[in-house]
């Protein structure tokens, strides 16, 4: 999908339609999660520090992330692709591969007009089905394609016929091919290497002794277009977690400790909505120099009881120096199972501890410590109240809206849903009796949409299988099972997602906050 976060914005705000827009963390350490085309031309992109997208662009309307919304545009896409082939592998919300050999689309044959034609229905059907674009790469393996469908960026279609795989890769950057990060393309470039076709012509044995055997031996395969990793449509998720990222770095000892208790308690929710526990709890720390640590401990059994996993969090906050300045923590548990091994001396502790946590949870908001990338109407407010740019609002009087920006005790909404003609905006005080928060309205296109069919079916074929497809069968690989790769940010931890296949670790926008700041449509 194409500036998939972004887009989806836009088709759900008439009035942000054709105009930049950027979707991440609005607080002071926020960061892009994505970025239309039209805030692209400004220079504008995934991972970049909100306060330098502002520069850049400053008349952008700056969102929060509605991840509710993105899953369920998501799952509408991905149950569009599962017509097509029992075998799709979601990558993230926006991005998945399909084996078009597993199903009926290519029972016209593989010949390229054949391939072309399904990648034109299925760019169709999916834009007829959400109101949104989304770019096809048609290939003989997963890498190819991968290449393909950013090549296609945006609304595109490219297929790379077979034979053509090694011409077409060799003036690419070596850069481009999986797994090559900045430290592998430097050692690359001071041997002389910078393209991909550079990468072949080393050879395997040159890039060997540069890379080491695993590295070398799989970067010279796809060097060369060699790519048989097959379509898995089922992948467990390996961990959850969960990390916040703060305005003001954390120096006091006891609210590091409350931070950590807090982040405990949000991973074993997350585990446990996903049905699973775990073996081992892991910390993160970030320092205020941007240096990372972390640190593990394997338990006795797999587990989801909250105390204990509490109590090994705080044991390996233990054994590390905060003193400098902390500016994330994240908590995960990692070594997942379908079953618990309970630890009956922790769950003994547990009773006591909660009571010790509360009172620690009460002395630390008394303190008003920093929360995790908090903005300026957040401070001491419901979550109900908290009025957000982007948010879903419905006043008493003048119906659905969204809001435009808060600040100084006013919020601006502007009302328009995503089928109606751009909205008047409107000003209320943040306490406003009629003002209350309100689910995301379905896009235009998905509430007037029928039955996609990828086969050529038609009439009452087509829709039987759209009751059967109606719960998809693949699901994103979101993060942790609840998705939503954390909620209240512009990415926030677990598993595996981002808006628009750009971006890790802290820059993809697990330092983005959804609170506070304003838009400017």
């Amino acid at each position: 999908m194409d500036a998939f976060f972004a887009a989806v914005e836009q088709a759900s705000k008439p009035s942000l339609r054709g105009k930049p827009v950027v979707v991440g963390g609005l607080g002071p350490r926020g960061v892009v999660s994505t970025a239309s085309y039209e805030a692209r031309v400004f220079g504008v992109h995934s991972a970049m520090p909100m306060a330098q997208a502002r520069r850049l662009c400053p008349n952008a309307a700056y969102l929060a992330p509605r991840f509710s919304l993105y899953r369920e545009v998501s799952e509408a896409v991905m149950e569009i692709l599962a017509a097509l082939s029992p075998l799709v592998e979601p990558l993230s919300l926006d991005e998945a591969f399909v084996d078009l050999e597993a199903g009926d689309a290519l029972k016209e044959g593989a010949a390229s007009p054949a391939v072309r034609a399904v990648g034109d229905r299925l760019r169709e059907t999916i834009s007829r089905s959400t109101g949104l674009s989304g770019s096809v790469g048609l290939a003989g393996s997963k890498m190819l394609a991968k290449i393909a469908s950013e090549d296609a960026k945006p609304d595109g279609l490219v297929v790379i016929e077979p034979g053509t795989e090694r011409e077409l890769l060799a003036p690419m950057p070596v850069r481009t091919l999986p797994g090559v990060g900045p430290a592998t393309a430097e050692v690359l470039r001071r041997a002389g290497i910078t393209t991909v076709g550079d990468t072949a012509e080393a050879g395997e044995a040159e890039l060997l002794r540069l890379l080491g055997r695993a590295h070398g031996t799989s970067l010279y395969a796809m060097a060369n277009g060699w790519d048989d990793r097959p379509v898995i449509a089922e992948r467990d998720a390996k961990s959850v977690s969960v990390e916040d990222t703060f305005d003001v770095d954390l120096t006091d000892r006891a609210l590091v400790q409350a931070q950590v208790a807090r982040l405990a308690d949000r991973c074993v929710e997350r585990l446990r909505a996903a049905g699973r526990s775990g073996r081992t709890v892991v910390i993160k720390v970030r320092s205020y120099d941007f240096s990372t640590l972390t640190r593990s401990e394997t338990l006795r059994g797999p587990t989801d009881d909250p105390g204990v996993v509490r109590e090994a969090a705080a044991r390996l906050i233990d054994t590390v120096d905060t003193t400098a300045g902390v500016r994330l923590l994240g908590v995960g548990v990692s070594g997942l199972a379908d079953f618990t091994q309970e630890d009956l001396f922790a769950q003994a502790q547990a009773t006591a501890d909660a009571a010790e946590a509360t009172a620690a949870a009460g002395e630390t908001r008394q303190r008003e410590a920093p929360g995790p990338a908090a903005g300026p109407e957040s401070d001491g407010a419901p979550a109900d109240r908290r009025w957000v740019p982007g948010r879903d609002v419905r006043h008493a009087e003048h119906g659905h809206g969204w809001v435009q920006g808060s600040g100084l005790g006013r919020v601006t909404v502007r009302f328009e849903d995503p089928g109606s003609a751009p909205g008047r905006v409107r000003t209320f005080s943040v306490d406003d009796p009629g003002l209350e928060a309100a689910e995301p309205p379905p896009l235009a296109a998905m509430s007037r949409a029928e039955p996609a069919d990828l086969l050529g079916r038609t009439g009452d074929a087509a829709r039987e299988e759209s009751v059967q497809l109606s719960v998809p069968a693949i699901r994103p690989k979101s993060r942790s099972g609840a998705g939503e790769a954390e909620e209240e940010a512009a990415g926030g931890p677990s598993e595996d997602r981002d808006g628009d296949g750009e971006g890790d670790g802290e820059t993809e926008g697990r330092e983005a906050s959804a609170e506070g700041g304003t838009s400017s449509p």
